[in-house]
């Protein structure tokens, strides 16, 4: 469990903060680029971190990141004007571009426009999301490119969910390689068809699925890396040790076995977050991926949420309706009784509540991934306060960072087993 300092430290992420100044030494999701389509549209409130901003398309394309509230008497700048390359207020017209100045301010003098910025944070579009460093400028480093930069925008998909608890909740819902055995079973799971998988290619989702039921006790095992670390959950299977392998990159991001996806879930304020996937374009209807999970035997489970025309996930099963859980289906279908598969892990992880209370728990040995989250963001952390360098912010090959799920040969160790960045899949 935590020490109530440790807690504090975790969960908090406002400006000024431990954590939230940590977090700001990083390029971080602001909103799908899908959210502002085109030039002069209209804006769009962004909630980061515990800041309301307000961002928006100009008319030559560029995005402007901006504080909610105009610097003269603080009118909303979600109620402005975008027109001819800036945001208007609507109150006494003045005017700001992408990068915070003052380019019009009708009833002064000129000179004054010049001296006067809205705050502004810089953006880059990369995989259909807007990125954003909110950090200080003069630590700001080059974009971390974990493969989106040099992929056209048709070959990429993002989406987002808004997910009501604390980020490191959501994460560690991620790097849970326990949880599958238990919170996603159905019936059926017992029937999923060796299909010969693993050795030496990846292991299908059919075969990941199944070694999770006939082994529902995995050694987990932890190794550290420059970016953060790697943990393996080791399962004995028919065909040998299976190892499913996922990726913790500091602070956000977890790439996960043989999902093809990387998961980003960012801070909203201490107590809300968003969820996003980035990944490579998915395949059409009449090619469906290998082994997807709608092809397995008796899957019972469906999407029925839907989604914006940006992107967002629209949320049918909330905590509002008990997330439509059905009692019948979970005596005889399913384990929760929760017809979507994604809304499982959200009801779990939103309730324990915004911010559960970790000095209360109890950990065991499955919650070494958990247990290396929680120290690595909170030393990092507490090295920046004390003035040392946020981790893996420099020119580095993110591109190569993967996740991996295969049948290990005998003697073989998980650590050398390789898999591709799920933006280059």
């Amino acid at each position: 469990m935590l020490s109530s300092e440790d807690h504090e430290i975790l969960n908090r992420v406002g400006p000024g903060t431990v954590m939230g100044n940590l977090l700001r030494r990083y390029w971080t999701p602001a909103l799908l680029s899908a959210e502002l389509p085109n030039p002069d549209d209209p804006p769009v409130r962004v909630r980061l971190l515990g800041e309301d901003l307000v961002a928006f398309r100009d008319t030559d394309g560029g995005v402007g990141l901006v504080a909610g509230n105009c610097p003269h008497r603080g009118a909303s700048m979600y109620f402005g004007r975008n027109e001819e390359c800036g945001l208007r207020c609507i109150y006494h017209g003045w005017k700001f571009d992408v990068d915070g100045n003052c380019t019009d301010m009708p009833s002064e003098p000129r000179p004054s426009a010049e001296r006067i910025k809205i705050p502004a944070y810089p953006t880059h579009e990369s995989g259909g999301i807007v990125w954003t460093y909110m950090g200080p400028r003069e630590t700001m480093t080059a974009f971390r490119d974990f493969g989106t930069d040099s992929l056209p925008e048709e070959h990429i998909v993002a989406r987002k969910w808004h997910t009501e608890c604390n980020f490191v909740q959501s994460i560690e819902g991620d790097l849970d390689s326990v949880h599958v055995s238990w919170l996603h079973y159905w019936k059926g799971m017992d029937e999923l068809p060796d299909d010969g998988s693993g050795k030496p290619a990846p292991s299908s989702r059919a075969v990941s699925m199944r070694n999770r039921l006939l082994d529902r006790a995995p050694r987990i095992e932890v190794q550290e890396e420059w970016y953060g670390f790697r943990h393996a959950g080791l399962r004995n299977s028919p065909n040998g040790t299976s190892a499913g392998v996922s990726a913790y990159v500091i602070p956000y991001c977890t790439i996960t076995g043989n999902l093809p996806i990387q998961a980003w879930v960012v801070p909203i304020d201490d107590e809300s977050c968003w969820r996003y996937n980035i990944a490579a374009k998915e395949p059409t209807p009449d090619q469906p991926r290998r082994g997807s999970f709608a092809e397995l035997p008796k899957y019972p489970y469906r999407d029925r949420g839907g989604e914006l025309p940006s992107g967002v996930r629209r949320r049918l099963y909330t905590k509002e309706n008990d997330y439509l859980i059905d009692r019948e289906v979970q005596r005889t279908t399913t384990f929760t009784g929760i017809e979507d598969f994604v809304s499982q892990d959200l009801m779990v992880t939103e309730s324990m509540g915004p911010i559960y209370d970790r000095t209360r728990e109890h950990l065991g040995t499955i919650d070494r991934a958990i247990i290396a989250l929680r120290e690595t963001l909170i030393n990092a952390a507490k090295r920046l306060d004390e003035g040392g360098e946020a981790p893996a912010t420099g020119d580095l090959d993110y591109g190569s960072i993967h996740g991996a799920a295969s049948i290990l040969e005998p003697g073989e160790d998980w650590r050398t087993l390789t898999g591709a960045s799920p933006a280059r899949d």
